[in-house]
């Protein structure tokens, strides 16, 4: 009987044994894709949060430019130099992981110098238009270039995308960026009041680059300040097909010469209204010159405000934009032509979607009021959100 018992806890043992070297390959293959993640963390590895800066030239009368080369973890990176506080490129992967630069611009300093079509570059003191250029404040007319005849357009002349700035980047453990800042003296451009104006480029790691600006003033003057990117979500051709929302009821008509007539127009049953998806040239043809106007953007209460969403089909590329501003204006690059004064792009190569306040703002008082007063800050912000879908 325990000769039994020892021969059967003997072939139980046996069967365990058994049975343990039958399942060791199941645990074998449990590991195997570590080797995979390994991978896959090198690739993310080949990217970092990260700021640096390079020489890009020097102007006409001999200040040196500086590039800050922005970057995060998930490959997307901003390009900006100290020349009219301009965006030169930015790097966006599409959803196989290629990257493309999806804004226009120019490849040489020398170009930036020139007049052109504010490729990248913040614009002001007074962005958009302002009807025959004059305006009355505190009682005083002041009469600004028209430089975009009958109207004054971007600040003149020579406005805020025409000045070297003073700039320097920054590093935290959440995003890097670039801090920029430009004194406006009394009268430049025909303005009132010494303005200081700071404007901060960000990057993060949840691919959202962003824009604050704040400015002071020691006299009453109008503020109006916007980026002027161009955008190419293709990285190639024209925006004909990218599919645009744009969270507004209503737009601003226009006059002839692009100034606002006041009214606030409900697009609802027209080519304006985006308030869902349609493809920048469905119906493009049915406004005279293409699109070029100051979008309302619904008032939310999150701030910045969702504004728009753009999406590339092609490539996945999305585009979402946040802001405090109240309008946004919605440019298709109607006046590009390809020639080198456009930076070799043709007709509707890229679009802007300027987040500002309403064009002619100064003479409309019905419209948000724009004037900066000594001892108020100016303050808005725009996020520029990336994705693939």
């Amino acid at each position: 009987m325990n000769r039994w018992k020892r021969c059967t806890c003997l072939l139980g043992l046996l069967i365990v044994l058994a049975g343990c070297s039958q399942e060791q390959p199941q645990t074998t293959e449990s590991i195997e894709p570590a080797p995979e993640k390994d991978t896959e963390m090198n690739t993310e590895s080949e990217f970092q949060l990260a700021v640096q800066s390079e020489p890009y030239g020097t102007t006409a009368d001999g200040q040196e430019i500086t590039q800050f080369l922005l970057s995060n973890e998930k490959g997307v990176s901003v390009n900006i130099i100290n020349y009219g506080a301009i965006v030169t490129a930015v790097y966006v992967p599409d959803r196989e992981g290629k990257t493309e630069n999806v804004t226009l611009g120019f490849n040489t300093l020398a170009e930036y110098e020139k007049k052109g079509p504010y490729f990248g570059a913040i614009c002001g003191r007074y962005a958009n238009r302002i009807a025959e250029g004059k305006f009355t404040l505190d009682g005083k007319e002041y009469q600004l270039a028209q430089n975009n005849p009958p109207s004054h357009l971007h600040g003149g002349e020579q406005g805020f995308d025409k000045k070297v700035w003073a700039a320097e980047s920054f590093s935290d453990p959440d995003e890097v960026g670039v801090r920029l800042s430009y004194v406006s003296p009394d009268g430049e451009e025909g303005y009132p009041g010494k303005l200081t104006l700071k404007v901060v480029y960000s990057l993060n790691n949840e691919n959202e680059f962003k824009i604050d600006y704040t400015a002071t003033s020691d006299q009453a003057t109008p503020i109006n300040v916007t980026n002027h990117c161009y955008w190419n979500l293709a990285g190639k051709e024209n925006i004909l097909d990218h599919e645009l929302i744009l969270n507004c009821n209503r737009y601003l008509p226009v006059s002839e010469v692009a100034i606002p007539t006041g009214e606030l127009a409900i697009v609802k049953d027209t080519p304006m209204d985006f308030t869902t998806a349609h493809k920048i040239g469905e119906r493009i043809e049915q406004v005279e010159g293409g699109y070029d106007h100051c979008w309302v953007i619904n008032p939310l209460e999150k701030q910045p405000a969702f504004c728009a969403r753009v999406k590339d089909p092609q490539s996945g590329r999305v585009m979402e934009i946040f802001t405090t501003e109240p309008g946004v204006q919605f440019y298709t690059g109607n006046f590009l032509d390809g020639t080198e004064a456009s930076g070799g792009y043709q007709k509707h190569g890229g679009f802007c979607l300027e987040t500002q306040h309403f064009p002619d703002s100064p003479n409309q008082p019905e419209f948000p009021n724009t004037i900066l007063k000594p001892g108020k800050v100016y303050e808005q912000t725009t996020v520029h959100k990336f994705s693939v879908e």
